[in-house]
């Protein structure tokens, strides 16, 4: 039997050059060989096949996609395609469901998993969204439903401030509005890293003075934060709700509630970087085994069942 080969495309900023290298040194230990670079952007499909740097995509044993800062449409629509012919790292249809906040809530509230109280409109619905922001208090949070780090994230006070947004928003190309209720919180979540149903790592983010949101591309900053079981469980509880193999989940305390509440799934967590493992945050090692593990179980199940397919 041949060896396994794994394709990775791996983001390199932040430290994730180095972390590539020790993924793909660990797999060699393993038996398996490994091709990096492999970005979808670059390649092109013909005669049934996806080629990308010299590499027909299905003859891998198994790719992972870990790059979210350089995604584009056509790399996602190869990955999808490339997802219905061998194991993708996230799978694409947990994937391209996590990466919708409105699908994500929806998922999870139907399984019972606490998120933020949500409301999906027409854009023409009008009347709803002022519905919305009196049932949720007076306050309400404008998303994208798919975007990332923040952006274009809005916080609504207000009828006033509403009828102050919605020229804006009528002249988008929006065909709804996704907002969700504003959660009394103290500032600061949890990211919880999964991977193959186990929590691999914890920490804290905190928003920056005099603002709200605690992602890091928004300002926020990082601290060593040790998890609360009851969110770890709500971790894991969603990150398989949701089909993913590695997912970063991110909680805040609801103190109206009294509740964790699951605010955001995230299929590309990053690895701590430098700067932070200085902080103390250092579970690098640990979520790197654990996506050893994960990709060795994966080529093996495939490998697997071509035997079977072949006898």
């Amino acid at each position: 039997m041949t060896a396994p080969h794994v394709g990775i495309w791996m983001y390199e900023n932040g430290g994730g050059k180095a972390i590539e290298q020790k993924l793909v040194h660990a797999l060699a230990e393993r038996g398996i060989e490994t091709t990096t670079g492999l970005n979808l952007r670059d390649a092109r499909a013909q005669d049934g096949q996806i080629l990308c740097n010299g590499i027909v995509m299905e003859h891998l044993d198994a790719f992972l996609s870990y790059n979210a800062g350089q995604q584009t449409q056509y790399q996602l629509y190869l990955y999808q395609a490339l997802s219905e012919s061998i194991p993708t790292l996230n799978n694409f249809h947990a994937f391209s469901l996590a990466e919708d906040k409105f699908r994500t809530s929806h998922l999870l509230n139907s399984h019972g998993i606490a998120t933020a109280d949500y409301r999906l409109c027409h854009k023409n619905d009008i009347a709803g969204l002022k519905a919305a922001i009196r049932d949720f208090g007076g306050k309400l949070v404008y998303k994208p439903t798919d975007g990332w780090g923040g952006v274009g994230v809005v916080k609504i006070d207000g009828e006033h401030a509403l009828d102050m947004l919605l020229p804006f928003l009528s002249r988008t190309d929006l065909r709804y509005f996704y907002v969700e209720r504003f959660i009394d919180y103290d500032n600061t979540d949890y990211r919880i890293d999964v991977v193959d149903g186990q929590c691999v790592g914890c920490y804290g983010r905190k928003a920056p003075k005099d603002d709200w949101k605690t992602n890091i591309t928004s300002g926020g900053s990082v601290f060593v934060r040790e998890p609360d079981q009851e969110a770890i469980d709500l971790a894991i509880k969603a990150t398989k709700v949701l089909g993913l193999e590695i997912a970063g989940v991110d909680l805040i305390y609801d103190r109206q509630h009294k509740q964790f509440v699951v605010l955001e799934v995230n299929t590309i967590p990053a690895f701590a970087t430098p700067e932070q493992e200085q902080l103390g945050i250092n579970f690098n090692q640990v979520k790197l085994d654990a996506m050893v593990d994960l990709i060795d179980k994966t080529v093996q199940k495939k490998q697997a069942l071509h035997s079977i397919k072949v006898a």
